[in-house]
């Protein structure tokens, strides 16, 4: 019970910092949950939680969502889970999606301004989704990857968070299935999922409020700030170099 309660917390810490921010929330929230959970149990109800807290944010920023490029990214991501759901037995270390990552997030952040800025058509979005659908059974929380293709001037800090946010709710939604093909059973954790959920959903309603006030330049710093501090994790837990 009382991991339950500190989970539940955390969800809606987690939860009004993404709705801000529009991303740290879920890679802080499993980073948590490895202190508190077994291992083998965290990614599947990870992804319920991050299911709801982005879904509830997308509803709620419905009107900023840019559906042509969800549209893509939804075309592409069932792929991606294809492709996981071949060799997810057989991987053994994950650590190289990670860093590929780490990198790409690194470039985006602290590129030179004489290089052009990650912008991707519209079209394009579908390989995200395929990359976003293998890597999120592997990695769990795949908004640190998703985020570089956003981190772009041409789009307003509403669009990027919404449009994000309901990218993330089909990844979260398609993981499902996936754990529940692997025989994890949810309905052991219902009470930790119930609580969770219900703290996520009442934290992103109180960030989005939050968010109206953020002037688009701090949303930007703060957004960057955020994936440096995600890649700086990625490869002090699994490379080591920094450590």
């Amino acid at each position: 019970m009382e991991n339950i309660i500190i989970l539940s917390v955390c969800a809606f810490c987690t939860s009004v910092i993404s709705a801000i921010a529009g991303m740290g929330g879920g890679i802080t929230l499993i980073t948590i949950m490895q202190f508190l959970l077994p291992f083998d149990i965290i990614i599947p109800i990870h992804g319920v939680i991050q299911l709801v807290s982005n879904s509830s944010r997308s509803f709620i920023m419905r009107k900023h969502i840019h559906h042509k490029k969800f549209l893509f990214f939804l075309l592409g991501a069932p792929f991606g889970y294809l492709l996981t759901t071949l060799i997810y037995k057989e991987m053994i270390n994950t650590a190289l999606p990670k860093l590929l990552i780490a990198v790409l997030i690194l470039y985006v952040v602290f590129k030179p301004k004489k290089l052009p800025e990650l912008r991707i058509r519209d079209s394009f979005y579908s390989f995200a989704g395929a990359c976003c659908g293998f890597l999120s059974v592997l990695v769990g929380a795949t908004g640190p990857f998703l985020g570089v293709f956003f981190t772009r001037s041409d789009i307003k800090k509403e669009t990027i968070i919404s449009t994000k946010s309901m990218m993330q709710t089909a990844i979260h939604f398609g993981k499902i299935p996936f754990f529940l093909a692997m025989s994890f059973n949810y309905n052991e954790h219902i009470p930790m999922i119930v609580s969770m959920s219900i703290a996520a959903i009442i934290g992103t309603k109180v960030g989005t409020l939050v968010l109206g006030k953020v002037p688009e330049k701090t949303f930007r710093l703060i957004f960057k700030t955020l994936l440096f501090l995600a890649s700086v994790r990625i490869l002090i837990k699994y490379i080591g170099i920094l450590s």
